[in-house]
């Protein structure tokens, strides 16, 4: 019988998150100086672009395809308008239809594809590009508070099926990360808002400043000043790529998921919303559900849990939902936890904290605890006049 052959190579994975302003106006070059140094055998990008942005940005196809006629006209240039938000991972037809675009433009593993969207989109032609040809380089250009924070700057792809949030996925790296803060400023009142929750719960797993920064920044936040929130949007972006590439496990091989926080319950809340409750919305009823749960097991103190509830609140999240009220009575929510625990496997782990930058694992969460929180929430949030009237009528 012959030995056995060892396996073993490391690859080291880099790639640059870029913050600017106006990338495809013709001044600007970083996106010329970062194809050069990423790309610079590229001959043919592929841009699938968020249906909401091109409504939103209708010159932004001239100005890309002038801007590769000055800057990179080596670079052919073909762009595909794609649906926009949670529905573009909802359904299979959508992945195919990227798939299908991706072969017939003969795109290959030295080609580009650029994907210009929010988080949804992203993880959506990210997955794409990860299974075709087995792995074609994409650049994302996130157009949305929570993707530019969070799930932009990140290494994962995914698409929803099964029933389940981010069923199927891949670990796959970018070649770069272009946040460009002035799509910002057409998102509207609700995406402007959303990402925030990812801020918060980043501040409360790991930064105690940044909490205290985000508690100053309200009021600049809510009167849309977008100096305040590039600053809030490049230190959460910042905490994400340190968590992933010093954290120890960027691929996720453990039963630990920190950057989590809040999540268990906020993906079920948006499938039982059947995606109406946004990623960000739910993510912060998620934290205020644990918080409180963490207030009720001794490890969170009263004072700081009204002080997180505030937070959120002083932000304009709307943290208990009425709409969602059969699922809890039925317990659909509680199956969120093994949901969560079986994405990645092995032993329940979910993160909660003690204070700001003071997390904590436990391993097992109390179901009647657990209502009792979601009770507290639904009385917490009914303390507001027109929240307390929606419930009123659900109830009756």
């Amino acid at each position: 019988m012959q030995p056995t052959l060892n396996q073993k190579f490391k690859i080291d994975y880099q790639y640059p998150v870029v913050f600017s302003r106006y990338i495809f106006e013709l001044p600007n070059q970083i996106l010329k100086d970062t194809l050069m140094q990423l790309a610079p055998s590229a001959a043919k990008v592929l841009v699938f672009l968020d249906h909401n942005v091109d409504r939103a940005h209708p010159h932004l196809r001239n100005k890309m395809q002038a801007y590769f006629d000055i800057h990179c006209p080596q670079i052919q240039l073909i762009t595909k308008t794609i649906t926009g938000g949670e529905p573009i991972k909802n359904e299979r037809k959508h992945l195919f239809q990227l798939l299908s675009k991706i072969d017939q433009q003969h795109l290959d593993r030295h080609s580009l594809i650029f994907a210009i969207g929010g988080g949804a989109v992203l993880d959506a032609v990210g997955f794409a590009a990860a299974i075709a040809h087995r792995g074609i380089p994409i650049v994302r250009f996130p157009t949305t508070v929570l993707s530019q924070n969070d799930s932009g700057v990140g290494v994962k792809n995914s698409f929803n099926d099964f029933g389940k949030k981010n069923f199927l996925g891949t670990f796959a790296p970018p070649l770069a990360v272009i946040n460009d803060s002035t799509f910002l400023e057409t998102l509207d009142e609700r995406d402007w808002r959303s990402g925030i929750s990812e801020a918060v719960k980043v501040a409360l797993i790991k930064d105690a400043n940044f909490y205290e920064t985000l508690v100053q920044k309200a009021e600049a936040v809510n009167n849309r000043n977008l100096d305040a929130m590039e600053e809030i949007i490049h230190r959460c972006a910042d905490l994400h790529v340190a968590h992933i590439g010093l954290g120890g496990d960027p691929f996720e091989k453990g039963s630990s998921r920190p950057l989590d926080f809040g999540h268990w319950a906020a993906h079920k809340i948006e499938y039982l919303s059947n995606y109406q409750i946004r990623h960000g919305e739910a993510v912060a009823t998620g934290i205020a559900i644990d918080c409180i749960y963490a207030h009720k097991i001794g490890k969170l103190s009263g004072e700081f849990l009204q002080a997180v509830l505030n937070l959120l609140r002083n932000y304009g999240f709307q943290l208990f939902h009425p709409e969602l009220l059969p699922h809890i009575e039925e317990w659909k929510l509680w199956e969120g936890l093994e949901e969560f625990r079986e994405h990645l496997g092995g032993e329940l782990t979910i993160l909660l904290i003690k204070g700001p930058g003071k997390p904590e694992e436990v391993h097992d969460i109390q179901k009647e605890v657990l209502l009792a929180a979601i009770k507290y929430l639904q009385a917490w949030e009914g303390e507001k006049p027109e929240t307390k009237m929606l419930i009123n009528n659900h109830a009756s």
